[in-house]
């Protein structure tokens, strides 16, 4: 395998919906009748592909099928996919939790994996008993984990609580005690999952940095499924793209990225933007009408730090005169819920046939790190989203909010329609 770490060759995985086992004696002698001959299994034949978004009419699923990949020693592999892509059975196979129904993995090196908060890990036992238990069965011998012990108890910031039994800790004391092990009884490959959401953002930038130096500093390989496509472009060097149990994309992590917004989000990722009937989802007569939105300050192409104001200016034409519209606009972010909202308190003034210009900067915004993107709506007076005369434009910019020491890479969001959350307390809105 020279400096392959991972190979990965046709795994497919086949599940049953409902009950175990076929159902029948009849069905399950005639399966094993099958294996015996060399032949395949009859009722993995008619499995579907696994698309949750659709009725199934049959009850057997592909949750993996012909997966093909190669990881190098050394490398960081983001793997990323909507909900139900595959990713976490995927990585429960190559941890040995689950066997593949079809093809074959070849791994060099010991593999550590922390798929679930807790994960090998006894209620019962207190944590500096836990991090030998865990020790061992990474294949650590008691010496080895003595000599990191004080390293992982200091990473974990759990010191106070280490003699009490776990099943007493916070989901969070949890995946901190359990990353620290796997970090640093220093396996060859780790395998982490999306548990890192569970901790609070101080130790998710220290897990990011852990992973980031022992992949660079140690040349260890590193397996990481997130949905934060900062985390992906920030720490991880090449990328899989993962759709109903098949690899659809696969390259450096940034193109994965960008791939992934380009052609499954379907979201405009630019600084500025030509709004269209696209991004209409009403019939309106649109006699104000959006042209354009543009970011004027972003760190990168649609970054801000949690300590940025954000400024973008929206561009109008008016097919009639008036002196007494309104804007307003609503964050979104990807659970599909309005986060803030602003309505402006003056009216507004535009002649018939003119272009118009306004600036609009939320100062203090106090968004957390995470995903959004930006709402438009124009009326009279309070009627900014029920009059059919004006106009609504949605998925329009998308940004991410970093915290300022992870500012190195641009970074994506997803959509939403509607109107919601609380009201934006400090917006400057001016014409320009």
């Amino acid at each position: 395998m020279s400096n392959i770490a991972i190979k990965v060759e046709d795994i497919s995985k086949l599940y049953r919906l409902g009950e175990v086992g076929t159902g029948t004696m009849s069905q399950d002698l005639s399966r094993w009748w099958a294996s015996v001959r060399g032949k395949e299994d009859p009722f993995a034949i008619v499995g579907e592909t696994n698309d949750r978004t659709k009725k199934s009419s049959s009850d057997y699923v592909w949750s993996l099928k012909n997966v093909n990949f190669e990881v190098k020693q050394g490398e960081v592999l983001g793997i990323i996919g909507r909900n139900g892509a595959g990713k976490s059975t995927l990585l429960k196979i190559l941890s040995k939790i689950t066997a593949p129904t079809t093809g074959s993995i070849k791994v060099k090196g010991r593999i550590a994996s922390l798929l679930e908060v807790g994960t090998g890990f006894h209620p019962e036992l207190t944590g500096r008993e836990n991090i030998f238990l865990n020790g061992a069965i990474l294949g650590m011998s008691k010496t080895e984990i003595r000599s990191k012990f004080d390293e992982i108890v200091d990473f974990s910031g759990v010191e106070r609580y280490i003699d009490t039994p776990v099943k007493r800790y916070s989901s969070g004391m949890y995946v901190r005690l359990a990353f620290a092990v796997s970090a640093f009884l220093e396996p060859e490959i780790l395998i982490v999952d999306e548990v890192l959401a569970v901790g609070d953002a101080e130790f998710q930038k220290k897990c990011l940095g852990r992973m980031k130096d022992v992949s660079r500093n140690d040349g260890r390989t590193i397996l990481f499924v997130s949905h934060s496509m900062a985390a992906v472009k920030n720490i991880c060097t090449t990328g899989l793209l993962m759709q109903n149990g098949q690899v659809s994309f696969g390259g450096t992590a940034d193109e994965v990225v960008d791939y992934y917004i380009a052609n499954f989000l379907n979201f405009n990722s630019n600084t500025k933007l030509q709004l269209t009937d696209a991004n209409r989802g009403y019939d309106l007569s649109r006699l104000i009408e959006y042209q354009t939105i543009e970011f004027i300050n972003p760190v990168e192409n649609n970054l801000y730090s949690t300590e940025d104001d954000i400024t973008f200016i929206v561009r109008l034409k008016s097919k009639v005169d008036r002196d007494d519209f309104r804007l307003a606009f609503s964050i979104c972010q990807m659970d599909e819920s309005a986060v803030g909202t602003f309505f402006s308190e003056e009216v507004l003034s535009i002649k018939k046939g003119q272009e118009k210009e306004f600036s609009i900067t939320i100062k203090n915004h106090q968004l957390a790190k995470g995903q959004y993107y930006i709402d438009l709506s124009v009326g009279i007076g309070n009627e900014l989203t029920g009059t059919t005369e004006y106009d609504v434009v949605t998925k329009t910019l998308f940004f991410e909010i970093a915290y300022k020491d992870l500012l190195k890479t641009q970074m994506i969001t997803l959509w939403h329609s509607g109107w919601g959350g609380v009201n934006f307390q400090n917006v400057e809105l001016k014409a320009v």
